[in-house]
């Protein structure tokens, strides 16, 4: 049996429908109306979940400008890991209303907890789960800690090796977690798809027997769509409203038309792999009189023996199979017959 998992009442696994999810991340640019905008989107689009992350920078780094704190190359060239967390940080006091307006209108929405003083202000808004983001794939503890809650997880893999992957899932199963989903990630910013090796789902699924997505940095739908031919049941792509905004995660996020057409095409993607199955398909089925088959390409008397110029394999359909040609050549037809005329049984003798 496939696994399954699920989240605010939806269903999750390869015998169902990607389940999208647009993440926020820093998105919201400093404006609450921006975030709740977001939403309001990501639910138009037909995303299934939007995602939030929950941190300050003093959560999640120090306020250090030590080389090893400093960002080198990239997106956030010359930042401090501090000054692009303080920048990118979701407000706490806004999750409530995000939680509240995302309920009204009928979009689950959970949250990338960071420490456990996240995890304490999700569950008091009763999250439905939890992401652990790939660089808190090593944390140990702090997936031990979102376990504990008994919501269902889901673990990104970006930036942890195998053994590193099979550690975090035996921490969230020794923490108590019942559903855990893992996503296949490359967590560059963006990510050129070369570098999604996406063979590797088939192998984690086999692996781990979890249900198993994709986390996409990639600058299009390309790789996300191609993913669910290669057994993905989650698609987590970043969301924003204008990709040239200047935000920290802007310019690797996907506009709300582009949301759009993921929701639409995965879907299809999915609906196109269907199930094993040789017979003919619904579709076909007005088209079976245009096969080949044999048909009398002269006209012949009565008693007259059928030759190889007396028969043609041809479309349409109506004649005998053109497999058959080697046992009508050489039989005589019983009646007069004429040119155009399909052949059949009931005419040789």
């Amino acid at each position: 049996m496939n696994p399954v998992i699920s989240i605010g009442g939806r269903k999750i696994g390869v015998d169902f429908a990607p389940y999208i999810i647009a993440e926020l991340s820093a998105n919201h640019n400093g404006k609450l109306e921006t975030a709740l905008k977001l939403i309001e989107l990501a639910k138009s689009s037909g995303a299934d979940a939007v995602k939030l992350q929950t941190y300050t920078a003093d959560t999640i780094t120090l306020n250090s400008d030590a080389p090893e704190f400093q960002i080198r190359g990239g997106l956030w060239d010359g930042k401090t890991l501090y000054e692009l967390y303080l920048e990118a940080q979701m407000p706490w006091e806004w999750h409530a209303p995000l939680f509240e307006y995302a309920r009204k209108l009928g979009i689950t929405i959970f949250s990338s907890p960071f420490d456990n003083t996240a995890v304490d202000l999700l569950e008091g808004l009763n999250t439905p789960a939890y992401k652990i983001a790939s660089f808190e794939a090593v944390d140990i503890p702090l997936i031990k800690y979102v376990a504990s809650t008994g919501k269902p997880m889901i673990i990104s893999t970006g930036m942890a090796d195998a053994e590193e992957i099979l550690e975090a899932i035996q921490a969230a199963r020794e923490g108590g977690c019942k559903e855990l989903a893992i996503l296949h990630c490359v967590s560059g910013y963006p990510a050129p798809a070369r570098d999604y090796n996406l063979r590797t789902l088939p192998d984690m699924i086999r692996r781990h027997n979890l249900v198993t997505g994709l986390s996409d940095h990639t600058l299009d739908n390309t790789t996300a769509i191609a993913s669910v031919a290669m057994g993905a049941s989650i698609i987590e792509k970043h969301f924003t409203l204008d990709r040239s905004a200047g935000g920290p995660d802007d310019s690797f996020s996907l506009e709300p038309t582009e949301l759009l057409g993921l929701c639409r095409d995965s879907k299809t993607a999915w609906a196109s792999l269907g199930e094993i199955d040789y017979g003919r398909k619904s579709s076909e089925q007005g088209n079976v009189q245009f096969r080949r088959s044999l048909y009398f390409v002269k006209d012949l008397r009565a008693g007259e023996l059928i030759s190889e110029c007396s028969i043609r394999s041809v479309r349409p359909g109506y004649g005998l199979p053109p497999k058959e040609i080697n046992n009508i050549l050489g039989k005589k037809v019983i009646c007069d017959v004429f040119v155009n005329t399909p052949v059949s049984w009931s005419l040789l003798g």
